[in-house]
């Protein structure tokens, strides 16, 4: 042991030949050395039958290579950027023929990092790639130089035909357009049949123009002020480089559609809605093999590394409920993030270690070296369809231009901006490489360039007469022209035969042959069953399985994930059983009937941001599907607030993409303290206006039954906001029975008083939980002439509905707002002056309701038992005193 403990004493970075003498040892005898070398040794591939005693000094050189090559590499275009001394890779006896090799292979102008793969054959894989000599370019100069033309001429266009106006241009980063070209091509020539893209701004219109073939007028009439979108389409519209686009491609009497994402300034964003967008895809057309179907998300090098929704997309790449087979991440690296230089953008060697987390290679390459470039795209296309793992191609380039077009970098990057302007342009160089290989001349060169600028000449010229086409901006399956729907359209019937309802009964209330479930589970699910076959009452989560079921049975899948969404936070669904015995798992909803479509519920990550956004993608790509996304309590929603805001509430105004996304957050006021209370009712409401999504507030199992058919119902794609219960879950007076979900009824977005439906003397108005609170102390007290009226529906808001209600109880005295929340929380500001409205219009004596709940507070509430109860009980003896 005590020479075990002098190796680790003895060896450092600088002792190469010590190593090559201990790699020596456990070849003889892996005992020898101390364990943690031996498994050193091991993981690097280093078999015991491989080079003999003498040559273990050049596998220590190969190794130590293979593992910090990347770190000496020319990968800076404008070699500002300082390069370590790392004396292992130089010394001074090695054998020059193989160190010339090694630095070919991983110190030249693309640096691969892989031997942190935990799997020998993927490191083996790249080792065979990058060591048997140089790598073949997959595309023709000439169609490099091409690509390089188009990229160029684009932007200088746009310099010189709208000067200083924002476009975040590609300026030395054009080699991206040629990975995505290789990258395209491959998959094309592989049958793929459709291709996600996601990107941030900087280069987008680059990539529409030359990747998507937008046409180029269509650009330089937004550029003029026109819309993206035809005439009779409203919507807000966003900016040029925020948009999405679509085109199909042919090759070989194939088509492929490739698809680009709208997505916001939030940078990383649209990285989840990728995902989710591919595996949707997968799903709906049964790619099982996850081949048919890609995503390439293409990102900015400080985003990369500073974004944590680029670490929680990363998190999903193997994980059974989210995986796609994997994504290729393209870095378009501006050695800049802003103004921000690299030193003060992470913590890291690159700004790719991230991706180390999930065991994905990082390619990184000088992107002055077309040829490079492409030949690690192909590398990549290889790696992603031999392994279906994730790979990063890291391209660093550089900004040619300041943050944007009207910014001026040298306040703040003084040595980058003198290098860049002293550097000729990627095309230039790569034509002169050309010019003097002789493979083109000057003239062939300048000629492809003027007949390129005299296209885009043309098209400026048509831009002025350009009208959006729908083939330019329309991306799946749902057509926006079919958005028209009115607020208050009458609800669709959404009742089922009460067979069919007693057929999923049967199903969720039978325990699956051989499957050994908790004795305690197991009456539950009896009882279940029993319920339904009974006609009631049932619960909540009976009535959602009721919904699940029905429309699997009906041909529409469902997916629901969420963190513990299989078993349900508050133990309620049990949609998953487990055995006891072996943890075989079941999903007794996939088994009512053989033709159903499928039923999948999934238990996330412990992550919000980039899940609801993986779900949010998933209902863009199939809007045939009940796709729910549930968070553990509401009040993490706000984990997701920029999926929330930019995609779930605005995504069709701003860039015509409809979803009928349904999330349910739990809410309710049950003293569980500040974080597990508030589903934050209020901020949901505020991101309501134009008919952009659906927001209730339900206390009856069977309207919420009735809320989750009707997102597949109507045909109209709306986003919906169900706002959860806890202890109604189960509350013996929160039940519905089997018929009010059977044929001929619908949602009801308001309520009436069961107990009181005429001539009131007080009325109060609520919405969720607080109903059962007040109804239990009305007839505690036996109260006769107080009406309780609910809104299950806060948005759009029920006007008419309401109105009906309220004209049934016109001569009351008073008309209250009761909540649990505080004042300046919950639905209360959003409802004040719609209540107003509806009691003026319908004749009522009261002409404002009051307000009774908590009082205002910084906190949406407390975390003292005695505390809540108190606040509870005044709130409910104020409504009805």
């Amino acid at each position: 042991m005590g020479d075990h403990h002098d190796d680790r004493d003895a060896i450092n970075g600088d002792n190469t030949i010590y190593l090559a003498e201990l790699h020596a040892r456990w070849q003889d005898d892996p005992a020898s050395v101390d364990p943690a070398f031996a498994a050193l040794f091991a993981t690097l591939g280093a078999e015991k039958s491989s080079p003999p005693t003498e040559d273990s000094s050049a596998e220590a050189l190969k190794n130590a290579y293979r593992l910090r090559g990347h770190s000496l590499a020319r990968l800076d275009p404008l070699d500002i950027a300082p390069r370590p001394d790392i004396p292992e890779l130089t010394p001074p006896d090695g054998d020059r023929d193989l160190l010339a090799r090694l630095r070919r292979a991983y110190c030249g102008t693309i640096a691969a990092e892989f031997m942190h793969l935990q799997d020998t054959a993927q490191r083996q894989w790249w080792i065979n790639r990058l060591e048997e000599g140089p790598l073949p370019s997959p595309m023709e100069p000439r169609r490099i130089l091409q690509a390089l033309t188009r990229a160029e001429g684009f932007e200088a266009f746009c310099q010189k035909r709208f000067m200083g106006m924002r476009r975040f241009g590609l300026e030395g980063g054009e080699s991206v357009i040629v990975a995505l070209r290789v990258l395209i091509d491959a998959a094309a020539r592989e049958d793929v049949r459709s291709v996600s893209l996601g990107m941030p701004h900087r280069g987008r219109l680059n990539v529409m123009a030359n990747i998507l073939r937008k046409p180029f007028a269509a650009i330089f009439s937004e550029f003029a002020g026109a819309s993206f979108k035809p005439d009779n389409i409203q919507g807000s519209g966003d900016v040029k480089y925020h948009l999405g686009t679509a085109t199909t491609l042919e090759h070989a009497g194939r088509t492929m559609r490739v698809s680009l994402l709208p997505n916001p300034s939030h940078l990383e964003a649209v990285d989840p809605v990728v995902l989710g967008r591919v595996r949707a895809d997968q799903d709906r057309e049964k790619d099982r093999n996850r081949n048919r179907h890609l995503g390439i998300l293409v990102h900015g090098d400080a985003a990369f590394a500073g974004q944590g929704v680029v670490y929680e997309s990363l998190s999903l790449s193997r994980l059974e409920g989210y995986r796609t087979g994997g994504t290729v991440h393209v870095i378009i690296n501006n050695q800049i993030g802003f103004t921000t230089v690299q030193s003060d953008a992470h913590s890291g060697v690159h700004n790719t270690d991230i991706a180390k987390a999930i065991q994905a290679p990082v390619l990184h390459v000088n992107g002055d070296d077309p040829d490079a470039v492409a030949s690690c795209a192909l590398l990549a296309h290889e790696w992603r369809a031999t392994f279906q793992s994730d790979i990063v191609l890291d391209i660093v380039c550089y900004r040619r231009h300041g943050h944007n077009e009207a910014d001026e970098p040298a306040f703040t990057q003084p040595a980058m901006v003198r290098a860049i302007q002293n550097r000729p342009t990627t095309r230039r160089l790569y034509a002169d490489r050309l010019i003097k290989a002789g493979i083109l001349s000057e003239q062939d060169v300048e000629t492809m360039w003027q007949h390129f600028q005299k296209k885009l000449e043309d098209q400026f010229a048509a831009s002025t007469d350009y009208h959006p086409d729908a083939t330019d901006w329309l991306d799946g399956p749902q057509d926006p022209t079919r958005l028209q729907d009115e607020p208050e359209r009458i609800q669709p019937m959404t009742g089922v035969p009460l067979a069919r309802l007693r057929a999923v009964g049967e199903a969720i209330g039978t325990i699956p042959d051989g499957l050994a479930v908790h004795p305690r589970l197991a009456r539950q699910i009896m009882a279940r069953g029993k319920a339904v076959a009974d006609g009631g009452p049932l619960g909540w989560a009976t009535a959602e399985a009721l919904a699940f079921g029905t429309l699997s049975m009906d041909g529409h899948p469902v997916r629901l994930s969420g963190q513990d969404s299989r078993r349900g936070t508050f133990s309620q669904r049990h949609a998953v059983l487990f055995d006891q015995e072996t943890s075989r798992e079941d999903t007794p909803l996939m088994h009512i009937a053989p033709h159903q479509a499928p039923l999948n519920i999934w238990n996330s990550p412990l992550s919000e941001y980039a899940v609801l956004g993986f779900e949010y993608g998933y209902s863009l790509g199939d809007p045939d599907a009940l796709v729910l996304w549930e968070a553990q309590f509401g009040d993490f929603t706000n984990g997701a607030q920029i999926i929330l805001d930019q995609f779930v509430a605005s995504g069709e105004t701003k860039w015509l993409r409809t979803s009928n996304l349904t999330l349910l957050l739990p809410h309710g006021y049950e003293g569980g303290g500040p974080e597990h209370s508030s589903a934050r009712i209020e901020r949901i409401l505020q991101l309501c206006a134009e008919n952009n999504m659906r927001v209730c507030n339900i206390t009856s199992p069977a309207n919420y039954f009735h809320a989750l058919r009707r997102q597949i119902a109507r045909r109209c794609r709306k986003p919906l906001v169900v706002f959860t219960p806890k202890s109604l879950l189960r509350n013996r007076d929160a039940v519905s029975m089997l018929d009010e979900m059977g044929p001929h009824t619908r949602f009801r977005p308001v309520l009436p008083d069961p107990e009181k439906t005429e001539d009131a003397r007080k009325v109060i108005l609520c919405s969720g939980k607080v109903y059962y609170d007040l109804a239990a102390e009305r007839t505690r007290r036996n109260l006769k002439d107080v009406a309780i009226i609910r809104l299950e529906q806060l948005y759009p808001f029920p006007h008419h509905g309401l109105m009906e209600q309220l004209s049934r109880h016109r001569n009351a005295e008073q008309v209250l707002w009761c909540q649990e929340e505080p004042e300046n929380n919950g639905p209360w500001i959003f409802v004040d002056r719609r209540i107003e409205r509806a009691l003026r219009e319908s004749g009522h004596r009261v002409q404002r309701p009051v307000y009774v709940g908590r009082e205002s507070a910084a906190s949406p509430a407390t975390g003292l038992p005695g505390t809540h109860a108190a606040q509870q009980g005044k709130l409910v003896q104020d409504a009805l005193s």
